[in-house]
């Protein structure tokens, strides 16, 4: 059957004591919401619905990029998790299929996880719940199962008695359940409870007195981390990247000092990629097979072909597309620009807004001066060029095939083909001038010292 997805995202997150509505919070690069939308997209949903509410807005603006195909439906008052749930019953009226219910605040749920959920519905379940064994219970709700291990209810915490806050199984909020059975099921939902609050989780107990069959999923704890705070944030980070590590070394990359590499959500990385220490990749970075990132580099909405090698030291800025065996050196930046197959870009260069010719050679300190203070403009380097150290090149300018751009010039206007460019003033040299004037320039210093 078909699933649609609900994500909640209307919680207003006081504890973050942030502006920022909790579900834009970035981790790993990424908004937390894109998390939860990302483990969902294993489900290859036929509809997502967001339930949005503090800073709806914003969220709505983050989704137009993140997930533009989903609807998104305000919970102007927050009457509980059942409440949320039920914002998205109009956008699913139509949708005859399964729903998962998922939090934007719980961002480390698998796709794995949740075809799991699903198969449990396809095996005859009314309704099914996400639980994990917790070290500490505490504050969880509890799942309460049957002999047979069918769930019978879900228990707030605030709600429990002592026998029931003795269980260890516990409720991580997301449920699964036919789209007409769970809208039905919430339309029943009290919140005569200790916190007047419409349950979500209210739904088993419902269903299991209609005769309908309720079972539990279980996942590791881990998968379960909640993001309330910033403490809890932070942690969250810390669990990705070691997440990201790992997956990163199982799969065939070489990271010299794993603990000071930083992955983003996206992050792709191809097989006997070599990463050095004290690497960041930021959002939208693809590495094929084979390349080497050196140490020091910072990477974002980049694409590293097979074969080349990065830094240490350098930056790839978003739109920098490197072709096999490129060279990029220490403190050199790209950004916007294309470098074709071979070409090196070895020192202490900006090259912005250009297309760098099959192996080019740019010079230490070369710049593609982009930016008149209102537009930017484009930089073309044709294939063997070979571009001398401190040139300015600038743009809209054109330097040929083959040509020869002099150490040291300001080049303004286009270069042909296998042409060599000079642009800078004449050398003149006066013989023994540079004597004379220091012996001038230590005399008048010592007058002044006298003078004091």
């Amino acid at each position: 059957m078909p699933v649609a997805v609900i994500l909640l995202a209307a919680g207003q997150g006081t504890r973050m004591k942030s502006e920022l509505p909790k579900a834009l919070h970035p981790l790993a690069g990424a908004p937390l919401l894109a998390h939860a939308l990302a483990a969902a997209d294993g489900l290859d949903p036929a509809r997502v619905v967001v339930v949005t509410g503090h800073g709806g807005a914003e969220v709505g603006a983050a989704l137009a990029e993140i997930a533009p195909g989903a609807a998104v439906v305000a919970q102007t008052e927050q009457l509980g998790t059942g409440h949320a749930v039920l914002q998205a019953r109009d956008a699913l009226a139509d949708f005859d299929g399964d729903v998962i219910v998922l939090y934007a605040d719980t961002p480390f749920v698998r796709p794995e996880t949740l075809a799991a959920m699903i198969e449990a519905r396809g095996a005859g379940a009314g309704v099914v719940a996400l639980g994990f064994e917790a070290a500490e219970p505490g504050g969880y709700g509890r799942l309460v199962t049957g002999p047979d291990g069918a769930l019978e209810a879900i228990v707030e915490a605030k709600d429990a008695d002592a026998a029931t806050l003795a269980i260890r199984l516990c409720n991580s909020g997301v449920i699964a359940a036919d789209r007409a059975t769970l809208f039905d099921l919430l339309a029943e939902v009290r919140n005569d409870n200790a916190k007047g609050e419409y349950y979500l989780t209210d739904v088993v107990a419902l269903a299991r007195a209609r005769g309908l069959r309720a079972a539990v999923i279980a996942c590791p704890e881990a998968e379960t981390l909640g993001v309330n705070s910033r403490a809890d944030l932070a942690a969250a980070e810390a669990a990705f990247q070691a997440r990201a590590r790992a997956e990163a070394l199982e799969n065939g990359v070489t990271l010299a000092d794993p603990a000071t590499v930083w992955f983003a959500l996206d992050t792709a990385i191809g097989r006997d990629v070599t990463i050095g220490p004290n690497v960041f990749f930021g959002p939208g970075v693809t590495v094929e097979s084979g390349a080497t990132i050196l140490a020091f580099c910072h990477l974002e909405g980049c694409h590293v072909s097979r074969g080349a090698v990065v830094g240490p030291f350098a930056r790839l800025r978003p739109g920098a597309e490197l072709a096999e065996d490129v060279r990029v050196g220490n403190f050199v930046e790209v950004k916007n620009a294309i470098v074709d197959e071979g070409a090196k870009i070895n020192h202490l260069s900006y090259v912005g807004d250009a297309r760098v010719g099959a192996r080019a050679n740019v010079g230490a300190g070369v710049i593609t001066c982009n930016y008149d203070g209102v537009f930017k403009h484009r930089t073309e380097i044709g294939a063997g060029a070979f571009i001398g150290s401190n040139s300015a090149l600038v743009a809209p300018v054109r330097i040929g095939a083959r040509a020869l751009v002099a150490a040291g010039s300001a080049i303004t206007a286009d270069v042909p083909d296998e042409a060599l460019a000079l642009a800078r003033g004449r050398q003149e040299n006066k013989a023994g001038l540079a004597a004379r004037l220091m012996e001038r320039l230590r005399a008048l210093k010592a007058a002044r010292k006298g003078a004091h």
